[in-house]
């Protein structure tokens, strides 16, 4: 049998403010836009296992999500709305390989979806879209079953014209709802509901920008409480708003607010009376107008405990504020910040966080929260009661954009990653006791152009290839080497000669190797020599971003912060010679020799070049061949044979020459100009030395993986798999059991087929559950070498996924073994009881 388990899955949140949420069900759940995906996750996992599921269903950017309360009911409810126009209804279930499955899509909306808000205690929910409209539905579950009936009530078109990104509701004393809609404008507008209609009774003025978030809660636990509003905007600035019912009106207190100086004399205090239609008079009136924030703040959020009102907020200056009523004057103050004081910001948008937080949200019992930044990544703080203070914790990243390539390092000790967000990741297992989870442990590149590909060269060392035409060589530096040892049990190949740590200069692209300093150490906040010196020097590093010897004796992996600034690897050289983006790049099995090719629609340009690793210069001349782009290269194992696919429909082998002067030089062996109907995208070698030859398979947009077998001099096609769509990806296993082969599709189904060891039969073939592979593109695929891995790791194999969607996933695959009652291959799908694994079906 086939059993395909989920061991990672990486991915950035999406940076909309509306698009996380944190269950209040007791689950402890946090979902959150991921791409066109619905994440999961438990940030108070105590085993720290990231990312639970993905639900896919989507077709664009998910901007909204939000739990549905369901206290009468078992499981969860979550509302997730996207660009796409949709919302979406997702109801847990236990049967379900994510967790979850779709039970409703509402289509009403003629707008990208950008908000939503649910009323507490109630079945009602409230949704605002780019067509200038805000719905109001009615959600109701049956108990006996998992039926679910949802129903549009009301639609409110917004004038004057307004794209609605903020919506609250909430329950008024008399049994009346009240709902706030901002966005596009300066203005809050104010519906109560009457007859079961929402009607426009006022309009709020004050804030200077876009509202991005606004937040409705009771002043404390009496159900007859004023309630207060809070709205946060692009200018800068948190406003306070109270409705209090009543002919009279509330004592405010702004004017005694003594922060506010001049500005609080010119604060309006106009009060917005309406009714409700019982007849109870209500007033809306400004409260307080809180300062502190320096750029835009995108999300407010309230909690409320023991009678105690806090409001978090998360701002573009890169800082949470916790903001308080001070028990003697009333006077609204911040009473914690977290995230990045300014003065520590990096001085380019690489290697600091600029961009700030787009979200932040409390956990149910208000001990922690967790906010969003903008490399997609979440930080979590627990409150620690003992020192009353706010403590940093491990939490999850990803890739905000798509994964263009993955790469294994040799042994198969960490998994490198690249995208199109201008990033390298490096991913490893945390191992402690009986306990291994996958993190980010590195982000050894932090670029301005876009990353298409990467190589190993060896366990310290890799190559990559962006849109700026040129390749990048990096050492890891020591710093990282003894964590990955600590924490992950990596041991270097080479102690000694790694470098300390590595610095991006300002205005620069190129990690410099630095030494890592003492902690008494105290580095020049400006540049020594004034202004010629700093027009003269222009490799002098950022101040916030020198590595102190301290710095990565951590006893867990990596923070954000961390991630960020203190785990860059170092620039050994670099590799000229392309004219275009760099489109794929290879390393031999012993990393002496770098083949790369660039983007092309000319033969001059469509060549490959080979650089020797020893002495960095090019073995000349280019290997010519394809007439466009080659859009993939692989040496087999021992770096013989060089093998090359392009768009031109062609795959090319080049064989290594004899020793002496030209020794890693290659030479055209063989090619086959009609190879396939339609472009390749994608090739690899199989790791099986056969007696008979070699065998290497080949993807193409014509719907067909081609295993083909190189005997001597001749190559003859052995087996072609037709698939459903075309073919954008495909690896070869090494377990040993036959020819393990893994393609993915260009709709994001990814297919494990197990072949006889000539690549001439298929034996069994299964197919992932597609409500766990990725719904996009299957950007390139990568089993993970050294065979049994993990705890219990007997038989399974490691395939990582990279994908469209930003995500990358690392799946278990097991039950690939042979079968010793009849001498075949045993690939069943029969007596899978365990619920956390993917159920593949046979094709």
């Amino acid at each position: 049998m086939v059993e395909i388990t989920p061991e990672y899955i990486s991915i950035g949140g999406n940076r909309h403010p509306a698009a996380s949420d944190w269950a209040r069900d007791g689950s402890r759940q946090l979902a959150f836009g991921a791409d066109d995906n619905v994440a999961i996750w438990d940030p108070l996992d105590p085993t720290y296992c990231g990312v639970k599921s993905l639900l896919t269903g989507h077709i664009d950017v998910v901007n909204a999500v939000k739990y549905f309360p369901s206290p009468n009911s078992d499981g969860s409810i979550i509302l997730s709305g996207s660009v796409d126009k949709t919302i979406r209804v997702w109801c847990s279930d236990e049967t379900s390989p994510v967790g979850y499955r779709e039970v409703k899509i509402l289509t009403g909306h003629e707008g990208s979806i950008n908000c939503l808000a649910v009323l507490p205690d109630s079945n009602i929910f409230v949704s605002g879209a780019a067509d200038a409209t805000v719905k109001i539905w009615s959600l109701t579950r049956n108990n006996a079953s998992t039926d679910i009936h949802v129903e549009l009530k009301q639609t409110l078109s917004l004038s004057p014209r307004i794209f609605p990104l903020a919506v609250a509701v909430a329950p008024l004393s008399s049994g009346s709802e009240v709902l706030a809609v901002a966005g596009t404008k300066a203005t809050i507008q104010i519906y109560v509901s009457k007859n079961d209609k929402f009607e426009l009774v006022a309009t709020l003025s004050g804030h200077e920008g876009w509202i991005r978030s606004v937040e409705i809660t009771r002043e404390n636990d009496s159900e007859s409480s004023d309630l207060l509003l809070a709205s946060a905007s692009q200018d800068k600035y948190i406003r306070l708003w109270r409705l209090h019912q009543g002919q009279d009106l509330p004592v405010a207190s702004t004017a005694s607010d003594p922060s506010l100086g001049i500005i609080g004399k010119s604060l309006s205090n106009k009060a917005h009376r309406f009714s409700t239609l019982d007849g109870l008079n209500y007033s809306i009136t400004f409260e307080a107008l809180l300062l502190g924030h320096e750029d835009w703040i995108y999300s407010v959020s309230w909690y409320i405990k023991d009678n105690t009102l806090q409001l978090l907020s998360a701002s573009a200056d890169n800082s949470l504020a916790f903001w308080s009523p001070d028990p003697a004057s009333g006077v609204w103050i911040c009473t914690t910040r977290l995230g990045e004081i300014s003065a520590q910001k990096g001085s380019t948008t690489a290697t600091g966080s600029t961009g700030g937080f787009y979200a932040g949200l409390w956990s149910p019992s208000g001990t922690s929260v967790v906010s969003l930044g903008r490399t997609g990544s979440w930080r979590l703080w627990n409150h620690d009661a003992s020192s009353d203070s706010w403590i940093p914790h491990v939490a999850i990243s990803g890739h905000t954009k798509e994964i263009r390539s993955l790469a294994w390092a040799p042994e198969g000790s960490y998994l490198l990653t690249t995208s199109a967000d201008q990033t390298t990741r490096l991913h490893a297992q945390w191992k402690r006791a009986q306990t291994i989870s996958w993190h980010e442990f590195a982000r050894p590149q932090i670029h301005g152009y876009d990353l298409n590909c990467i190589a190993p060269l060896t366990s310290t060392r890799f190559v990559s290839g962006a849109d700026e035409k040129l390749l990048r060589v990096f050492d890891e530096p020591a710093a990282l080497a003894s964590l990955l040892a600590r924490l992950c049990d990596i041991r270097p190949e080479q102690d000694g000669d790694l470098p300390d740590a590595a610095n991006m200069p300002v205005l620069g692209l190129s990690n410099k190797a630095i030494q890592a300093v003492d902690d008494a150490h105290v580095v020049p906040a400006t540049i020594p020599g004034g202004v010629e010196a700093r027009d003269r020097d222009r490799d002098v590093p950022d101040p916030a971003a020198v590595t102190r010897k301290s710095t990565l004796e951590i006893p867990h992996p990596p923070l954000e912060d961390h991630l960020a600034r203190h785990t860059l690897w170092p620039e050994r050289e670099k590799l000229y010679g392309h004219g275009y983006e760099i489109s794929a790049v290879a390393s031999s099995g012993d990393g002496a020799v770098i083949a790369t090719a660039c983007r092309a629609s000319s033969v001059d340009h469509a060549v490959i070049r080979l650089y020797e690793t020893e002495g960095w210069r090019e073995v000349r001349p280019p290997l010519a061949a394809h007439a466009l782009t080659v859009t993939g290269l692989a040496f087999d194992e021992q770096g013989g044979w060089l093998l090359s696919v392009g768009r031109d429909r062609m795959w090319t082998l080049f064989k290594r020459e004899g020793e002496g002067e030209k020794e890693g030089g290659y030479r055209l062996h063989t090619s086959n100009p009609k190879a396939h109907a339609r472009m390749i995208l994608d090739a690899a070698w199989a790791p099986m030395s056969l007696e008979g030859g070699r065998v290497f398979a080949t993807a193409g947009r014509d719907r067909c993986v081609k295993v083909w077998e190189l005997n001597g001099e001749t190559v003859a096609l052995n087996k072609t798999i037709t698939a459903d769509a075309p073919v954008t990806a495909v690896a070869f296993g090494d377990g040993g059991v036959g020819l393990e082969l893994a393609y993915g599709l260009e709709t994001g189904k990814v297919v494990v087929v197990l072949l006889d060891s000539s690549g001439r039969d298929v034996r069994a073939s299964c197919e992932v559950d597609g409500k766990v592979a990725p719904r996009r593109q299957v950007a390139a695929l990568a089993w993970r070498p050294g065979g049994s891995w993990g705890l219990s790791g007997k038989g399974e194999r490691g395939l990582a996924v990279a994908a469209e969607d930003g995500g990358l996933r690392i799946w278990r695959i097991g039950g690939l073994e042979v079968d010793k009652g009849d001498g075949g291959l045993g690939m069943g799908l029969e007596g899978v009881e365990d619920t956390g694994t993917y159920l593949s079906s046979f094709i």
